[in-house]
């Protein structure tokens, strides 16, 4: 009866560790709220992640920073012209924004916010997603320069983390095909 109880504990608690991280961060991803977000038995927290909230939040992490790197992937290749490549990231990240009832940020971007400095190997965490993303996305446009076309990969990304606040504040999509629009018209003038 308790292997039937531990069997998928595992994937939800992973699974509702990113669902809480993308609504409020870490502080609203304690060990009390993924339990009871996961339906976990509660000693299942120890039995897999045996180093507790760190543990748990990192590998939630990890998992959320590779399925955005496709998410991003998947909506560049669509494209092939810079600026259409960067209306279409936009508005697929808008439609992202949407489905979440404007509730749900980038996980990476909202635990940023709550760390403090005992928590550095977290921030080692986000630092290297934001370095993939970026670099994926740097992957996608050739503006003739390195430097330039890494620093226009980075924009884009920063554009997207504002662009989840304003969206969750406003309750609306609109800063991100705002943000696509513009950075579109760089893309095309700059290709």
């Amino acid at each position: 009866m308790r292997k039937t109880a531990y069997r998928g504990s595992r994937e939800r608690m992973i699974e509702a560790t990113i669902g809480l991280m993308r609504a409020s961060g870490l502080s609203g991803a304690g060990i009390n709220e993924i339990v009871r977000e996961s339906g976990a038995p509660k000693g299942s927290i120890y039995h897999f992640f045996p180093n507790g909230k760190k543990q748990i939040v990192i590998e939630a992490l990890e998992i959320y920073s590779q399925r955005v790197l496709d998410f991003i992937e998947r909506a560049l290749a669509r494209k092939r012209l810079p600026d259409e490549k960067v209306k279409f990231l936009f508005s697929a990240f808008a439609q992202r924004v949407q489905e979440g009832h404007f509730q749900q940020s980038c996980a990476v971007g909202t635990v940023s916010l709550d760390l403090e400095k005992d928590l550095e190997e977290i921030r080692i965490v986000l630092e290297v997603a934001l370095r993939k993303w970026i670099a994926l996305i740097e992957g996608h446009f050739d503006f003739g320069d390195t430097r330039r076309t890494k620093s226009f990969a980075g924009l884009l990304l920063t554009n997207i983390e504002g662009a989840y606040i304003r969206s969750r504040a406003e309750r609306s999509s609109q800063p991100f095909t705002e943000a696509g629009a513009w950075l579109a018209e760089l893309a095309e003038r700059r290709a």
